[in-house]
This record gives C-alpha cells, structure tokens and sequence, in this order.
C-alpha cells in the first residue's frame, strides 16, 4: 500500500475503506463478526483510512456502522484514521428506497453527535469529523467555528466537509483549515474536476465516494441484477437498467481495454485513473468480500502516465454514458 497526506498533515492510505455498505444502502446488513475480520485484513494489507458516519444503519439500529467500526478498529486504534459524519438523520416517513436524508448542523446538535460518536466508535478523538450535507439554515462559518473548538478540545483532530463547492469551502476554510473534501467522484461524475486548483491553492484533500460509481466500474454485474427494492439502493440507481448498460458499453470497453494493457483490473484501473491523477486524491471504495480488498488495494501500484490519463479523459468526454446515480435527496428541517 502507498500512502499520501490529505490537508496539511493527515497520513492515510492511498486506497481507504468505506465501510457503509457493511450496514446500509447495499442489502441486509452484514455479520459483524465477518466484517470486523475483513476490517482486520484490511489493517494488515496496510489501509489505515477508514469511513463511516452516524446515519449509517437500519431503521433498527440506525448507528450499526460506527459500532462495527469502533469495535472492529479498537485493536487497532494506534494505526488508522476513522472518518465519520454528522448533520444528516434520514427521513423515515419516506416510502422511497433511498429515503431522504434531513439536515442538522444546529452547534448543540453538532456537540451532541460527537459524543455518541466517540462512544459508538470506542475512542476518545476523531481523526476527521465531517459535516455530512449543508444545512441552509446554519451558515458554514458557525459549523466551522463548532469543529475549530472541537478540535481545540482534543476531541477531532481534524475536520472536512461533503458534497459542496467553492463558495462553501473558501467560506468554511477562513474560519477553520479544512482537512479534506469527501465528493462524489468517479469516470462518470466528474463535476467537481472544476475545484481541483482550490483543492490545490487551500492543500486540502479530495477523499472520492461511490469512486467506482457504486460498484458499476467493477464490470461485476450484468443486464439482469436482482436488487432487494426494500435494502439495497442499487434496485433504483440509473445505471443498473438494461438499458444502462447497452448505453454504457463503451465505457465498459475503455476500461477493458486499459485493464488489459495494465495487466490490472477495470476496478483497478476505474481506481488508479484518479489515484494518478493529482496527489490529494484519496478513493474509498466500499466492500463486503475479501478478493474486492485486495483488489482494491492493488490499484494504487498501477502506474498511469499523464499521457495516458489525458487520453482516458479525452475519451471519457468524447462517449454518450448513462445518468448515474447522484445521492439521496436532501431536505432542510
């Protein structure tokens, strides 16, 4: 495994482990103790960036994420960096599959969020803190100035925003530095490309979720998928119709071709393509199987030229691909 810095000072793997669909938006929650044993092999393989967030669960346990974690990572507590989130508590009254989530960024909110965090994740700091989704009714600055005295009194050690552009970062970034930036990024949502010189003017970090736009990249699934309606997002994402995938063969086949050529897997490459890109980029691709870790963790030893990643954007500009799935929809309180 390779390693890099996100903000000024925050060392993590160059390939980090999203753990939400270990509890959330992919099928029935996994066995805690099979999980906790993939978390274990994942610190051995040398990831020591690990992602979750305190909405992350089941209607029944709505934290079942941050307690696999914490107790899978207590061991290791020495070693990683645990990313979670607070700000966002999903909207039960919603009859979708991918229900709405509702924000709240209130500083007494904030506080108290924290302190369950620390409990569910069985420590006493956060290596980094994110505010999950904007609240419009809390300016950036007030959050900001609640994570500055989090930070002040030992409880995170650093602290990011999710899915916001450059008014919000410039904004939030006066008040406290920003450590990293989790977005939505992958070959098929690019939209935030626009911010990489701010991420390089402020040295904040690019931490890419959904980098394989939620497994699609994988070239694991086929034409005819059975996703649970009632579990797993995937049963309403765009780009797993059949349709989607007739319209998405050749993406398929760039990465195909690209994989082959690198002796390298189309994850792999789906992977190392941003990895290559810009030094501050950080992907954190989710899993349940131990081959898709390891996978996963080979990607950032693919070497990929600047040549060779501006042909893959130039082609990746130049071919029509499916919608792709953008989120869960947001709501204000």
């Amino acid at each position: 495994m390779k390693y890099r810095v996100l903000g000024k000072d925050l060392k993590v793997s160059a390939v980090g482990l999203g753990c939400m669909g270990m509890s959330h938006a992919y099928g029935k929650p996994a066995d805690h103790k099979e999980m906790a044993n993939l978390i274990a092999e994942a610190v051995d393989m040398g990831y020591t960036f690990f992602d979750t967030a305190e909405c992350y669960g089941t209607e029944d346990d709505p934290h079942d994420n941050e307690k696999l974690v914490g107790k899978a990572l207590k061991p290791y507590r020495d070693k990683v960096v645990i990313a979670t989130k607070c700000g966002v508590y999903f909207d039960k009254s919603d009859s979708n599959t991918n229900k709405a989530v509702i924000t709240d960024a209130r500083p007494e909110t904030i506080r108290k969020s924290v302190e369950e965090s620390l409990r569910r994740l069985q420590t006493d700091y956060i290596d980094l803190y994110y505010q999950h989704r904007q609240d419009p009714k809390i300016p950036v600055e007030e959050v900001a100035g609640v994570m500055s005295n989090l930070i002040n009194e030992g409880k995170i050690l650093h602290w990011g925003l999710s899915e916001v552009g450059e008014d919000v970062i410039r904004r939030a970034h006066k008040v406290c530095p920003v450590t990293a930036v989790q977005n939505r990024y992958s070959m098929m949502a690019r939209h935030y490309e626009p911010l990489f010189p701010v991420f390089e003017e402020l040295s904040i970090g690019l931490v890419a979720f959904s980098p394989m736009a939620n497994g699609l990249l994988s070239m694991a699934y086929g034409k005819n998928e059975n996703f649970d309606a009632k579990t797993d997002y995937r049963s309403v994402m765009p780009q797993f119709t059949a349709e989607a995938m007739d319209k998405n063969r050749e993406l398929f086949e760039l990465l195909k071709n690209t994989a082959e050529k690198k002796n390298a897997t189309p994850a792999q490459i789906s992977l190392a393509w941003m990895i290559e890109k810009k030094p501050f980029i950080v992907p954190i691709p989710g899993t349940r199987k131990l081959s898709r870790l390891k996978e996963n963790a080979g990607a950032a030893d693919i070497s990929l030229t600047a040549k060779e990643i501006k042909a893959l954007d130039d082609a990746l500009n130049n071919m029509e691909m499916s919608a792709v799935f953008g989120g869960a929809a947001v709501k204000a309180r």
